[in-house]
């Protein structure tokens, strides 16, 4: 089944999406291009203003999109001072080699990234502030947009199983296994006791933004919500706190520790925060081993797959039953 990670992306030039600009919303300036992992993403600096001309993936849904402006709008509702990336007019459509495009301008979030600065304790402090912060603003959000099948849910176990033949090497294969074992021998007895709720399901160093004072003023790509885990949302953060940190069990804690000082997560799911972590981390490589296939030229696909599995392979020898006590007892 197609879907926005099997789909190229889009492919406007810079000369096309200047004229969908002014066309679609009497909008001029420089255009500059982003990354984007399955979308199309253009810098816009016309003097006044900045913004972002987001082109998304032809086989994304509108109801997702839909998904995206709503929560932005309910977050900027509750603390405008998040800075949240705001749709700015109306959705349009653009239609280019017999497929159309959803495209819409967004309010463009000036800053620096974190993950420009150095991992250190308060990066991680204010990560977990910040991500507590982003789900007390999300109560009672609700959207059917975000009940989908989504292969970047970690509650979504058969898709992660689907996966594993992607891998060719039968130890590396082991690995995932084990921590899907992991999973369902400790956590799937209780995942009844787990809230859950819409999540942003990608608040991580590479989309929380800084002012010059290092603090958080903002995040980005709302691309990856879903009707998950809530505890799920500091397990993403302390999956990408994981591949940089030196000392990893004493970063994630903190983390988790400073989210849970702002969003109270009960017991049990304090006890599934790094079991779900684990499984982001699974997600990572296997993402990385079936997308590097479809997309060979795409070098990014696997820029933080070597670093996964080094984690992987160092948590695959620890007793995660005692990491899960210790960052039980950090968190308060």
């Amino acid at each position: 089944m197609k879907s926005v990670f099997s789909t190229n992306p889009p492919s406007f030039t810079k000369g096309e999406a200047s004229i969908i600009l002014k066309k679609k919303f009497n909008v001029e300036g420089d255009l500059t291009e982003l990354y984007s992992d399955r979308d199309q993403n253009f810098f816009v600096d016309n003097i006044d203003n900045k913004f972002i001309l987001k082109i998304s993936n032809a086989s994304e849904d509108f109801e997702v999109i839909d998904l995206q402006d709503k929560a932005a709008n309910h977050i900027n509702g509750k603390d405008p001072k998040m800075n949240i990336p705001l749709r700015i007019g109306s959705i349009h459509q653009e239609e280019k080699a017999n497929k159309l495009f959803y495209v819409r301008l967004l309010k463009y979030v000036d800053g620096i990234l974190m993950s420009t600065k150095d991992l250190d304790d308060k990066t991680c402090t204010k990560m977990g502030l910040y991500l507590g912060r982003l789900s007390n603003n999300l109560k009672g959000f609700d959207h059917p947009g975000a009940q989908r099948v989504f292969d970047w849910d970690v509650k979504q176990i058969n898709l992660i199983e689907n996966k594993v033949n992607h891998i060719k090497s039968t130890h590396d294969k082991n690995t995932i296994y084990h921590f899907i074992d992991q999973f369902e021998n400790h956590i799937k007895p209780i995942s009844h006791k787990l809230n859950q709720r819409i999540i942003h399901n990608d608040g991580n160093d590479h989309n929380i933004i800084l002012d010059m004072e290092s603090n958080p003023v903002g995040i980005i790509d709302f691309g990856d919500m879903v009707y998950s885990y809530q505890s799920a949302e500091p397990a993403v953060c302390m999956a990408y706190v994981a591949l940089r940190a030196n000392d990893i069990l004493s970063s994630i804690s903190l983390v988790l520790r400073h989210y849970n000082s702002v969003y109270k997560l009960n017991n049990f799911e304090l006890q599934a925060v790094v079991y779900l972590m684990c499984l982001r981390l699974c997600i990572t490589v296997l993402m990385a081993s079936w997308r590097k296939k479809l997309f060979p030229d795409n070098k990014y696909l696997s820029i933080s797959e070597a670093s996964a599995w080094k984690i992987l392979r160092m948590l695959e020898k620890q007793k995660l039953p005692d990491w899960s006590e210790q960052l039980q007892e950090d968190a308060y």
